[in-house]
């Protein structure tokens, strides 16, 4: 068993959880594309691992108008892990998560408005459609802080417990 099967391992298991019963938007698939990006060597393992497993659950869970708008929000987030991954440090991970939900909130409830039948396109209709978020937003954030945690605790006790896994760069993929 290599670094790389224990990182994918981490990632395809908090996938399951999205499969599992859970609050509304309290979903560990932000913090995935964060744990990808700031842990895989190879960028392209860092988008397709978690880009991946969330396909695959929404092959169970299904598709919506906007799905394009969610990956790319995800990809989006990736990117901030390859800013954590510069110089981990817990304020870094922790400013990195909720700047991604922030992201996520911004982007999906655009996109939302933009090319769901909900709300109007007007000013009105995008302001209507962020108030009618924000009740949302918090467990989007709870979710991104608990879950990055948990991945990123997680790797670092598995590291302790098997130093040859722990590296001095990211995984290779």
């Amino acid at each position: 068993m290599n670094r790389f099967t224990i990182l994918a391992t981490m990632v395809l298991a908090g996938t399951a959880a999205r499969l599992i019963p859970h609050p509304p938007d309290f979903s560990p698939i932000a913090s995935l594309a964060l744990f990808g990006g700031a842990t895989f060597a190879r960028k392209r393992a860092a988008f397709l691992v978690p880009l991946a497993a969330m396909f695959l659950s929404d092959l169970v869970l299904g598709f919506s108008s906007i799905t394009p708008v969610v990956y790319g929000s995800f990809a989006l987030i990736t990117c901030l892990g390859f800013w954590v991954r510069r110089r981990p440090t817990v304020w870094r991970l922790a400013g990195a998560s909720v700047a991604g939900a922030v992201l996520f909130f911004v982007l999906t409830n655009f996109g939302m408005w933009g090319l769901g039948d909900w709300y109007p396109r007007t000013f009105s209709g995008l302001a209507e459609c962020y108030l009618a978020a924000i009740p949302f937003f918090r467990n989007t954030l709870w979710s991104d802080l608990f879950f990055s945690a948990v991945l990123f605790g997680g790797l670092r006790l598995v590291e302790k417990r098997w130093r040859w896994l722990a590296e001095s760069t990211p995984a290779t993929a």
